[in-house]
């Protein structure tokens, strides 16, 4: 097996690391997954490393998991991280075009992406991610692929996505401590998506909703490419410690009645029916109303969706998006969830799973693995080009431009 057809997706969060491995014939190709492993999380708090040492050996077990299953060794992987230090703005670039006749070349987008990344941002933030939503030629709007166009004024509307220089910084070295290299770093949001939608969802409008132990990524797609994306300050973790409270439990006894008995839809229980916490820990042994336990889930789960509504109503898209809500992550399969965001948000909603890739299927058909599928789905499609990612002061403008026209073209119908 050729070292250059391996991909590997590692997905760091809150809770659980996980990773994904895939072999794949030829570039562009679906990836077939040969293994797959996944470790607890310690170390890490909402995204950031509060421990480098148990950091490193969480990615080091993951790592070692899915080698194993594998049986073959990872060398690189696409890393996605996710936290409420990541932020995302708008910006927009200009440009006169160069060249004899007016012809718009493949330079000239070249320039006005680094025109648009002539932006204040604090100096401790670097920019992840530079997504180009849309092209202007002169006056002619909404064009995708400008290159080969005639003009004479070129623009562009990109979406960046920054995150705070010491806590990327602090995973990158956790990976590299790890043994395996960074082939290019995706917010976990914008992986997520990549594995659960299709490019007509894209197309029409959609918003993918994924809740993870930390907080919620939340990321709006329309007309094919990124308009909005956001990172909630709450998660599953929330919830835990919510029950915890109310119940008066210690955390693991929380989580463990928030993943057997937990739901979204207090009406659906019995005021009667109980939880007796001695058959689940040797530390509580008191009994718990089932239906009050519902009631606890339900607000912070009500207050996840109103914030995310809250998000759609800033970019004018509250109940305006055709193709709905796509719930993923972890802490979605809760029962009721769907539910409650559709009631919630005034949208059709639906839970993601994991697409467009081959192999062991039964392991990962889950929203769990929904982020790290897209990481290596992200690596699929963009095997070869490095730089997507760009750092203002790293960033090497012809090394980009490989990566971001097969994103280009790749919004097109």
């Amino acid at each position: 097996m050729s070292k250059s057809r391996l991909i590997a997706g590692l997905d760091i969060g809150s809770s659980k690391i996980r990773t994904v491995v895939c072999t794949l014939e030829e570039r562009g190709a679906v990836p077939n997954v040969i293994g797959v492993g996944v470790a607890p999380s310690f170390g890490l708090r909402k995204g950031s490393v509060i421990d480098v040492e148990e950091t490193i050996n969480s990615i080091s077990s993951s790592l070692e998991d899915a080698e194993r299953m594998a049986g073959e060794p990872i060398h690189h992987v696409f890393l996605g991280i996710g936290g409420t230090h990541l932020a995302s703005q708008d910006s927009k670039g200009v440009i006169a075009v160069s060249h004899s006749g007016n012809e718009i070349a493949e330079d000239d987008v070249d320039r006005v992406l680094e025109a648009a990344q002539a932006v204040s941002i604090p100096s401790n933030r670097r920019i992840l991610r530079i997504i180009p939503k849309s092209f202007t030629v002169d006056e002619q709007k909404g064009i995708k692929y400008p290159v080969g166009m005639i003009g004479i004024r070129l623009e562009v509307e990109a979406h960046l996505i920054t995150g705070l220089s010491p806590a990327v910084k602090n995973i990158e070295k956790c990976v590299h401590q790890a043994g395996v290299d960074i082939d290019d770093i995706i917010p976990s949001g914008l992986a997520a998506a990549e594995a659960v939608l299709s490019k007509r969802q894209k197309e029409l409008g959609v918003v993918v909703i994924d809740v993870g132990c930390g907080g919620t990524s939340v990321s709006v797609f329309e007309e094919g490419t990124t308009l909005y994306t956001s990172v909630i300050p709450v998660g599953g973790e929330n919830v835990t410690n919510d029950i915890a409270i109310g119940l008066r439990t210690s955390i693991d006894t929380a989580d463990k009645i928030k993943i057997e008995y937990g739901s979204c839809i207090p009406e659906d229980v019995n005021d009667r029916e109980t939880i007796d916490l001695s058959l689940l820990s040797k530390i509580d042994t008191q009994t718990v109303s089932k239906r009050q336990l519902a009631e606890i889930i339900q607000a912070r789960y009500h207050e996840i969706f109103c914030m995310v509504k809250d998000d759609l109503a800033k970019i004018s898209r509250d109940g305006m998006l055709p193709a709905g809500a796509i719930l993923t992550g972890a802490a979605t399969k809760i029962p009721g969830a769907v539910d409650l965001a559709r009631d919630t948000l005034n949208l059709p909603v639906q839970i993601g799973f994991p697409q467009n890739f081959e192999g062991v299927v039964d392991k990962i058909d889950d929203p769990a693995y929904a982020t790290a599928i897209g990481l290596a789905i992200w690596g699929a499609r963009f095997e070869g080009h490095s730089g997507y990612g760009i750092d203002l002061k790293g960033f090497k403008i012809d090394k980009a431009w490989g990566s971001v026209k097969s994103w280009v073209k790749g919004l097109m119908p």
